[in-house]
Order: C-alpha cells, then structure tokens, then sequence
C-alpha cells in the first residue's frame, strides 16, 4: 500500500511509465496501474481523498490519468482537472469515461453529482473538434480535447444489438456527434461518454 507522499514519491521514480487509474475501486484496470480510491478494496494501491492525494505526486510526474464512471460522483470537477493537469507530464494523457446525460441509468444513483454530454470537458480544456463553440468561464485548463466517443450499450440483448449498429454510424465523425446529441439523444439514448485530453 502506498500510503504517503514519501512512498508516492519513490513509487513513480520507481517506474518508467506512470499510470493512474482513479476511483478504480475494485477492478484496477492493469495490475502495474497505481489504483487509487476512497475505499480500500483489493488492488487498491492509495486509499484517501482524491483531492489530498493528488497533492502529494509532483509536478510533470504521470504519463495517464485513467477514470471509469469516476467524474461523476465528484464535488469539483475543476480543481481535480487544475491538478491532473499539473502532475501530467507533457504529451500526457487523461482518458475517463462517464454516463451520458441521456443514459435512464444515470437518475437512478443517488450519488451522481453532474451530468454530461458531448460539449462538457469543452467548458472546462481547449477544444478544436466540434463546430459548435461554448464558453470557458474564466477557467482555464492548459490540456486539449482531443478526442470524445459515444458508447451505446443495453444490458437487453436484443436493443445492445441495434445500439452498436448506431454507434459506429454517429461516431464516425463528429458533425454526427453533434447532430445526435442535438436531435437524435431523446430518441435513443446514449450510455457513456469516453473524453480523452492531451496535455
């Protein structure tokens, strides 16, 4: 168990290539993968606060950041970017994947914080994929979107199927991306949202 800035320290100067998978719980998606989580599961490698945790890696340390179904469940999502961003190394990057806001599944876990959809992480980093522009706020992030996938899927056989079909179709470009989230998302609904950022 990795329990202190000092073990933090030693560990990713230990290895050549730095790899987190935060809120991991317990499926750690790789066994070299630190695992990082509130709860001390089995493969979990730091247990504590996200937040005070990330303070103790150093700057330019982390070649990726991995979350599934993690972003969701946070306070603030700023902050723990301000700070991903910080560890990252240069060419670093971030993937995490969260439900999409059309996803039926999302109301019903009382511990979900926010929603998200195709233009969320465009608030927050530089994006040049969508023709649609959003504000940043005042906030600023130095990473790049650099890519954003709609998954379908169903835990129903027989609509898993139709889903995939229509999953190729709209991501294979991002103008489709775009048009579902604006017309098509009531209609047939998206499960995930996978954002990768480039630093």
């Amino acid at each position: 168990m990795i329990n202190d800035k000092h073990n933090i320290i030693e560990t990713i100067e230990s290895r050549t290539f730095v790899v987190l998978d935060v809120g991991c719980g317990p499926g750690k998606k790789k066994p070299e993968w630190i695992g990082i989580d509130a709860l001390d599961f089995e493969g979990v490698d730091i247990v504590g606060n996200i937040y005070e945790i990330v303070t103790h890696f150093p700057d330019k340390s982390v070649d990726e950041i991995h979350s599934y179904h993690f972003f969701e469940h946070i306070p603030d999502i700023v902050t723990l970017l301000q700070e991903f961003q910080r560890i990252l190394k240069n060419g670093g990057v971030i993937k995490t994947v969260v439900p999409h806001f059309s996803n039926a599944y999302f109301y019903s876990d009382y511990t979900h914080k926010h929603f998200f959809g195709l233009y969320s992480m465009s608030y927050l980093v530089k994006d040049n994929l969508f023709r649609r522009r959003v504000p940043n706020y005042q906030v600023h992030i130095d990473l790049t979107l650099d890519a954003v996938h709609l998954r379908f899927s169903s835990p129903f056989l027989i609509t898993r199927m139709f889903r995939k079909f229509y999953e190729v179709v709209i991501n294979s470009s991002n103008l489709f991306k775009e048009i579902y989230e604006d017309s098509w998302s009531r209609n047939f609904p998206c499960y995930e949202i996978e954002y990768i950022m480039k630093k």
